[in-house]
C-alpha cells in the first residue's frame, strides 16, 4: 500500500476523513489512467484484490471501472475507511445497460467538522466527478466537473445526474468484488460493448484532461480543446509513455482500423 501511495503521489493520511478522501481521489484520477487496453491486448481481467493491485501498482497500469475502483477500495480500507462496492447500470442514449455495468464505491468517513457521512467515490468512470459526492444529499452538488445530483429511482435505487443528464443508476445494497465478474467479462468480450469497439486511455490533469484514442490525442487545458492525429506507431507509443507512463513494445490493435 505504501507503493500504491507513491504511485499516486500521496502521503499516508493521519486520519481517514473527508479531506484525505478528496485528496486521494484527485491524486488517483491524475495518476492512474482510465484505459481499456487489456481488452485489446487479449489480457484477462482478473477481479481479485491481489491481481488488481499487481496491475495498478506493480505494473504501473490503469484499467476500467472494476479494476480501478476495486484497487482503490483496497487502498482506502487499508487507510481506515469503510468501503462498500455498489453496482450500477450506465445510461446510454436514455437506456440502461446491463446489470453490473459499473462498479462504484460507497465510503464512510467523517467530514471537516467531525460528523460521520457517506460518500459516493469513483475513480473508474473516465470524465467524471473529481471529488466525493455526498451520498445522502438529494440536492445539487457542485464539482469541478459540473453539477451532480442523486435522485431517487425505482426499487430504492438512485440515479446520478451530471448537469441534468443521467449518468448511471445505482443499486444501494453492497456487493462483493466477485459479483462483478460477469459484467467485466461481458465488457471485455461482447461486440456490443463500447470497450471492445474502441481504444481509450485518459486521465485528469491539473488544467484539464488528456485522452488518447487510437491515434487521436486530445488535450483539454483551461476549457480549450486541442486535438491532433499522431503520425505513426512510434508517436503513439511515445504518447502512451510520456502522457500516461505506459511503456509498451507494441500497440494494442485498434478495432476501428481495417488493418487492426
Amino acid at each position: 500500500m505504501d507503493a500504491y501511495l507513491r504511485r499516486i503521489g500521496a502521503d499516508r493520511p493521519i486520519r481517514a476523513d473527508l479531506a484525505a478522501l478528496r485528496d486521494l481521489q484527485v491524486r488517483h484520477l491524475r495518476s492512474v489512467p482510465f484505459e481499456n487496453l487489456s481488452v485489446h491486448f487479449g489480457e484477462t481481467v482478473v477481479l481479485a484484490e491481489k491481481e488488481l493491485l499487481a496491475k495498478v501498482v506493480d505494473g504501473g497500469r490503469g484499467g476500467f471501472c472494476y479494476e480501478l475502483n476495486g484497487a482503490f477500495a483496497a487502498l482506502l480500507r487499508e487507510l481506515g475507511f469503510t468501503v462498500d462496492l455498489l453496482q450500477a447500470r450506465v445510461y446510454d442514449d436514455g437506456r440502461l445497460g446491463i446489470p453490473y455495468d459499473h462498479l462504484a464505491l460507497l465510503v464512510e468517513s467523517v467530514d471537516e467538522s467531525g460528523r460521520p457521512g457517506r460518500w459516493l467515490v469513483d475513480v473508474g468512470f473516465g470524465d467524471h466527478a473529481h471529488h466525493p459526492l455526498a451520498f445522502d444529499e438529494r440536492g445539487d452538488q457542485s464539482d469541478p466537473a459540473g453539477t451532480f445530483q442523486l435522485v431517487p429511482a425505482d426499487h430504492g435505487d438512485l440515479d446520478l445526474y451530471r448537469d441534468g443528464k443521467p449518468q448511471f443508476r445505482l443499486e444501494t445494497r453492497p456487493h462483493a468484488l466477485e459479483d462483478f465478474r460477469a459484467g467485466a467479462w461481458w465488457h471485455s468480450t461482447s461486440p456490443e460493448s463500447h470497450f471492445t469497439r474502441s481504444l481509450v486511455c485518459s486521465r485528469l490533469t491539473v488544467d484539464g484532461r488528456i485522452t488518447l484514442s487510437g491515434r487521436k490525442l486530445v488535450i483539454t487545458e483551461h476549457g480549450e480543446r486541442h486535438e491532433r492525429r499522431l503520425a505513426d506507431d512510434t508517436a503513439v507509443l511515445a504518447a502512451y509513455r510520456d502522457h500516461f507512463g505506459l511503456r509498451f513494445d507494441r500497440l494494442p490493435p485498434d478495432p476501428r482500423r481495417a488493418d487492426g
